[in-house]
């Protein structure tokens, strides 16, 4: 599965900029978000239907 994090503006809350990782790479990215306490959103990215 993939998903979309995007970082957002300290003072606003709107999305700064985004990236598409997979599911193994989420952990690390909220670890190193925590660490500088940097704001994020994450869900699930657009994937186009399976036939």
């Amino acid at each position: 599965m993939r998903f979309e994090i995007m970082r957002l503006d300290d003072v606003d809350g709107n999305a700064v900029d985004s990236t598409v990782v997979d599911a193994a790479s989420v952990n690390r990215i909220v670890q190193q978000a925590a660490a500088i306490g940097q704001r994020i959103y994450i869900r699930p990215a657009d994937t186009p239907a399976v036939r």
